[in-house]
């Protein structure tokens, strides 16, 4: 038994000395804001205060916390309102999973010094990570949680409503007694600021005050299909562009049901009433029936098959900046995100699988570990074999006992250097053609000058900051599923086919995601958690370690790509030729949008052991980097400005040629640099939106640092426009990562790498300060997620090129 003061209770915790804090907390006080990460005090989102020093919780032990005063983020409200409320004004979190480590950090520092300098906030946040990139507004808010508020401004922190009942108007949209409105979101949010953007749009076409909305995630259901891909999951930036029309429609139907109601009622003409605030007003009388009066009548109605749509300038929320609803939640350490779920009874389960990729099982030794306390049970299933225990600290210590021999097989194992190699020698051979335009052949034969460059990119990790994970409960007749995925439409085919049900007998239930990036668009950790579940009899939810995430990932792909182009005389190409070798999710992406008579695109598919899936921004993270460093090494070959280069051949394309002019201003292109330094630009079109980007950066012995990026972003209508803003900031600092730090490092058939400390990521420090403006538009809407992150690596390429004068053509960047 050890007692201390907690979040300013007194309190005695049951658990033996040496369990690591993180866990007490958790298991035993459910305080579920304090999140696990990686277990070994690197990734900084378990930190706790002890006696107002930071400290990780994954790292401290029980005893050393006895007669001490410990506060987590869920107390943190209490003691700092002022930093709370500047984090929430600032709409600092993005999948908010790191805030808590970012909070206590943060309250930290100010204690420390009440009025830090960007280097002490830099210092003090480094150890802190955030994957979702949103450093520029962490150091935004610490500073305004210094300075005097308004003697009005009372706390932000409020909860956002959940799931209300109600009658529903249709499959999106239901009223309650109190006229609350319910809103199903049939998208997952992990970040990009979703729910609210959805919930916009039903607020906009019905009425009604957004912040009086309810939500919940819709469950696994063709009803709740993505418009744009025809199955159920998010990805693609898609859950905005693709609901802008059916959700509005959705919500307009059911105003127009309700405005009927009203008119019935008072025997008026329709033309004659309006909504407004959730009520319906007879605008000559002035009378007022609520939407809770009406909703009854009016759910018994027949839908209607056509209604107007508002237009753009009667908007009253799109286009506006609205906080998101989520987002206080967050901050006071209460969103619930998958490894947070706890249902009676449940078992905790941690899996070992074989390190070398497609290798198995042949035989294993429980003794040991069945021997550890709080281990129930250790079963081989298809994936590994499985420790399964009363808590994930009980399931950690047995599976270290484990002793296990794998049948890795006969193949040649492959490591980075074969990779390459082979990627390399694929671009040799003809490809398939993707896009033929001309006579490229010709052109070359007649072309004055000849340039020929490769590029090569690595595999990468998603390394999300909640590891993997899922809950299961297999019973005879159903299945529910508790997890933070991507693909509710896969998760629900993957339970069903191992549970031998149904699939109209499984139920998911969405959770909030701590990073997806396309990670989550997988299903193993699902098929983990059903088959053990299956054959135990009981609740289990299986949850990954960070060695496990970044060792058994479906990683972004590793390409090679060949790029040749033809120019004449005055430097200007006549030619382009591209061929790109990878796994298949490399080869997409490809949008070369410049005015270029004669083009071939051609795709090698080359097969790997090495498992790849999506990852932000698919193929486009690969080839963007590809063509737009080409792209200056062209106007450099011509000797021309890479700016006036590409401005030139973009004439047939006029959004991008808008943003490249736009953030050329933005940053003053064109203006004398210190030594040291440059500028480089790039401009890509990708998942319906047009993107810009001028970075500047600065070589020396210490290598490349980013001080400075300029973005212009045409995405369309913005719906929420600091959520667009939010986004692209923080696909900036995925993409950045990606550009100057990451390579996963595969040797003998296995990845080598089994934490932060040698799979680095971006850190607060490394982050340059950016700068978004987002071009008016009346477009329908474009992806926000994705678009941001294709365009920093060349930016970033061309700038160390503008510096050191050798052309930069393989990721990461190494000076």
């Amino acid at each position: 038994m050890t007692s201390f003061t907690l979040n300013g209770q007194p309190v005695t915790a049951r658990a033996e000395p040496g369990k690591p804090l993180l866990w007490v907390l958790r298991d035993e006080f459910g305080l579920k804001g304090t999140k696990y990460g990686c277990g070994v005090g690197m990734c900084g989102i378990c930190m706790v205060l002890l006696d107002g020093e930071p400290n990780h919780a994954c790292m401290l032990p029980l005893g050393k916390v006895a007669e001490r005063d410990v506060l987590t983020i869920e107390g943190l409200a209490e003691k700092n309102p002022a930093l709370v409320e500047a984090w929430i004004a600032a709409q600092v979190p993005q999948c908010g999973y790191c805030q808590g480590g970012q909070l206590l950090a943060a309250a930290a520092l100010l204690d420390r010094q009440p009025q830090p300098t960007d280097d002490d906030v830099d210092r003090a946040m480094a150890g802190v990570l955030c994957r979702c990139g949103t450093y520029p507004r962490i150091r935004r808010a610490i500073h305004a949680a210094v300075r005097p508020r308004p003697a009005h401004a009372g706390s932000a922190v409020h909860s956002r409503r959940v799931s209300g009942a109600g009658i529903a108007l249709n499959d999106f949209i239901r009223i309650g007694p109190g006229g609350e409105v319910t809103v199903v979101i049939s998208h997952s949010e992990m970040g990009q600021g979703s729910l609210t953007g959805l919930c916009m749009l039903v607020a906009e076409e019905l009425e009604v005050n957004i912040a009086a909305l309810h939500t919940e995630f819709a469950p696994a259901d063709p009803r709740y299909k993505n418009p744009l891909w025809g199955a159920q999951f998010t990805g693609g930036s898609s859950s905005i562009r693709g609901e802008w029309e059916p959700l509005r429609r959705a919500a307009a139907e059911a105003r127009e049901r309700l405005v009927a109601t009203a008119a019935k009622h008072w025997k008026a003409k329709r033309g004659e009433c309006r909504a407004d605030g959730g009520y319906v007003v007879h605008q000559r009388t002035g009378q007022r029936l609520a939407y809770a009066e009406l909703v009854a009548e009016a759910a018994r109605l027949e839908p209607l098959r056509r209604v107007a749509l508002k237009p753009p300038d009667t908007f009253r929320l799109i286009g506006k900046p609205i906080p998101r609803l989520e987002i206080p939640d967050m901050v006071a350490g209460k969103t619930v995100y998958g490894i947070d779920v706890t249902r009676p009874n449940t078992l905790i389960a941690s899996v070992t699988r074989c390190p070398v990729f497609g290798g198995r099982l042949k035989r294993f030794d429980t003794k040991a570990t069945q021997a550890m306390p709080g281990v129930r049970a250790v079963v081989a299933i298809e994936s590994g074999v499985a420790v399964v225990a009363d808590n994930f600290w009980a399931t950690l210590q047995g599976r270290e006992k484990l002793v296990i021999e794998w049948e890795t097989g006969g193949n040649p194992a492959p490591d980075n250097a074969t990779i390459r190699a082979e990627l390399k020698l694929a671009t040799t051979r003809e490809g398939k053609a993707a896009r033929r335009e001309g006579r490229v052949s010709l052109a070359f034969r007649n072309a004055t000058q000849m340039i020929e460059s490769e590029f090569a990119v690595p595999y990468l990790a998603h390394a999300t900051l909640e590891p993997m994970n899922c809950l299961a409960d297999v019973r005879r007749d159903s299945v529910d599923v508790w997890v933070g995925t991507q693909s509710q439409v896969d998760t629900q085919k993957v339970a069903a086919k191992i549970a031998g049900l149904p699939k109209k007998q499984v139920r998911v239930h969405t959770q909030f995601l701590g990073g997806g990036f396309g990670r989550r668009l997988e299903t193993d950790f699902v098929a983990e958690a059903v088959e053990l579940s299956k054959k135990l009899g009981a609740p289990v939810q299986v949850i990954w370690t960070r060695a496990d995430d970044l060792q058994h990932d479906f990683y972004r792909p590793a390409s090679h790509a060949l790029l040749r182009a033809s120019l004449n005389a005055d430097g200007w190409p006549t030619a382009w030729f591209m061929r790109v070798a990878g796994a298949a999710l490399a080869l997409e992406g490809v949008h070369m949008d410049y005015g270029i008579a004669n083009v071939r695109e051609e795709y090698v598919e080359v097969s790997s052991t090495v498992p790849t899936g999506a990852w932000r921004s698919v193929g486009a993270s690969q080839n963007a980097f590809a063509i737009e460093c080409f792209v200056d090494e062209l106007a450099r070959a011509a000797q021309q400005d890479p700016f006036e280069y590409r401005r030139r051949l973009l004439v047939q394309q006029p959004r991008l040629r808008t943003v490249l002019e736009h953030v050329a201003q933005m940053s003053r292109w064109g203006r004398t640099l210190p030594a040291g330094h440059g500028l480089g630009i790039a401009a890509y079109r990708s998942f319906g939106s047009f993107a810009a980007l001028v970075a500047e950066v600065t070589v020396d012995s210490d290598g490349v640092r980013v001080p400075h990026v300029w973005a212009a972003l045409d995405c369309g209508i913005a719906v929420n426009p600091d959520a667009v803003r939010a986004q692209f900031e923080g696909s900036i600092a995925l993409g950045l990562s990606a550009a100057i730090k990451e390579e996963l490092r595969i040797e003998n058939g296995r990845v080598a790498q089994a934490n932060f400390e040698d799979y680095p990521i971006l850190q607060l420090p490394e982050m340059p300060a950016v700068e978004v403006e987002i071009l008016a538009s009346r477009e329908s809407p474009g992806g926000a997620g994705e678009p941001g992150l294709p365009v920093i690596a060349p930016a970033v390429a061309n700038a160390v090129h503008a510096v050191t004068g050798k052309a930069v053509r393989r990721l990461p960047i190494r000076v």
